[in-house]
């Protein structure tokens, strides 16, 4: 077996922009004269899509949403966001992300990404970043209706991957996912991908015993280490949840 695709979340792996998302939803939900999110509010919105935090939250507060509705807050918060961007000199990417891609890169490993922001955002800061020329393949959180845990954004990114590249006939557990909540975990796992937990959002502790790889930052991961396990493993399901 080989690794033939190295999938990244976005929010929390590539940039850290959490503060940013927080404070966007809860001007929001005052403009929508709701209450801001509690602290377990916030804590349950790690890792899963602004559409599906945006639709708990309202319902938390008793406000039925519709999918007009909802679109039309996601895309607010969307242009919301570019403005707050504009005004940050120099973007919080993370470090080790520009390294990590060009080693991948370099060893002829396509590269893919599967998150629950909007495209809108995504492409906003891949492009800023010089980056978007290496996602040809995109999973934005409003290509699907689930959000992670759920397995849907991987297995779509495997199909899409298969579409644009026939020649790897590849199949989830050739890929490897990176990912920082436990509910992006799950997903990867639940799509029979090996997962990389990288401590940006969670303790270390916490994401290691549900990860196949975990590191503090991303400049930890030792990749040779990785293509040598993928090398003497046979096709297997891993299925370990947090």
């Amino acid at each position: 077996m080989s690794l033939k695709v190295v999938l990244f979340d976005f929010n929390g792996v590539i940039i850290n922009d959490e503060p940013i998302h927080l404070q966007l939803i809860d001007e929001i939900l005052i403009e929508e004269n709701l209450q801001p999110q509690r602290v377990d509010e916030r804590q349950a919105s790690l890792g899963r899509s602004d559409r599906v935090c945006f639709q708990q939250l309202l319902a938390n507060r008793g406000r039925v949403a519709n999918e007009n509705y909802l679109t039309q807050l996601l895309y607010r918060k969307a242009q919301a966001y570019a403005l707050e961007l504009a005004k940050i000199e120099k973007l919080p990417l993370y470090p080790g992300v520009e390294d990590l891609i060009f080693q991948v890169r370099s060893r002829q490993i396509k590269i893919g990404l599967v998150s629950g922001a909007i495209r809108q955002e995504i492409e906003l800061v891949l492009h800023r970043a010089k980056l978007a020329k290496h996602f040809k393949i995109i999973v934005a959180g409003d290509d699907i209706t689930t959000s992670k845990p759920e397995p849907d954004g991987y297995l779509l990114a495997v199909k899409h991957l298969n579409k644009e590249y026939p020649e790897l006939n590849l199949q989830p557990y050739e890929c490897l996912a990176i990912e920082d909540t436990p509910a992006g975990i799950e997903a990867a796992k639940r799509s029979q991908m090996q997962v990389v937990g990288v401590a940006n959002t969670y303790p270390f502790h916490m994401l290691q015993r549900c990860c196949n790889w975990t590191v503090d930052y991303l400049s930890d991961l030792e990749l040779e280490r990785v293509l040598k396990v993928y090398s003497q493993k046979e096709p297997q399901q891993s299925l370990t949840e947090c």
